[in-house]
């Protein structure tokens, strides 16, 4: 009995250890993490969020995150088109969509991030700064595979500008392959 007990209070100290040497984004880079409690009211409340959902991989090393304190310079961005339908498209197809876009602002434009509301729609961003006034495209793939009849997409663009989050969307006509 005596034994399970060294072994339990072990494991707790173990994982006290590991806690402390991981900071809250668990990137081990030796941060305390510090939590703050909730307040009443949030504690109760259930949260909701607008933001896409994403999916857990443990073998896939979560993506660099600003620190939630960033003062950076925010900048501006204007698409040729926010939109694009590709009209009547049949099931299993590949299909391409380049959205054109500028920085109208007076700092450099940083993507951090391009997601698409499903696995069936594929964003490509540029991954370096886009100088003021310079010109790139995020390149859209859509790939219904067996899905039918009118199909509308999203693809949530998160950048250094106000608001963070821009959203581009793609539609289609899925006809069915014969």
């Amino acid at each position: 009995m005596k034994e399970n007990i060294k072994i339990a209070l072990l494991a707790v100290i173990a994982c006290a250890v590991v806690f402390i040497a991981v900071d809250k984004r668990g990137n081990g880079s030796g941060q305390v993490a510090t939590f703050a409690p909730l307040p009443a009211a949030a504690a109760t409340t259930p949260a909701t969020s607008t933001a896409p959902k994403s999916t857990f991989d443990p073998l896939t090393p979560p993506a660099p995150m600003p620190p939630a304190d960033y003062t950076g310079p925010l900048t501006s961005i204007g698409f040729a088109e926010a939109t694009h339908d590709f009209g009547k498209i049949k099931q299993d197809s590949e299909n391409k969509y380049s959205f054109k876009f500028t920085n109208t602002g007076k700092d450099p434009l940083v993507i951090t991030d391009a997601i698409g509301s499903c696995g069936c729609t594929v964003p490509d961003y540029p991954k370096h700064p886009i100088a003021p006034g310079e010109s790139s495209e995020i390149n859209v793939v859509y790939k219904p595979g067996k899905q039918e009849g009118q199909q509308n997409k999203t693809v949530t663009i998160t950048a250094n500008t106000e608001p963070s989050q821009i959203v581009l969307r793609i539609a289609a006509d899925v006809q069915k392959v014969n």
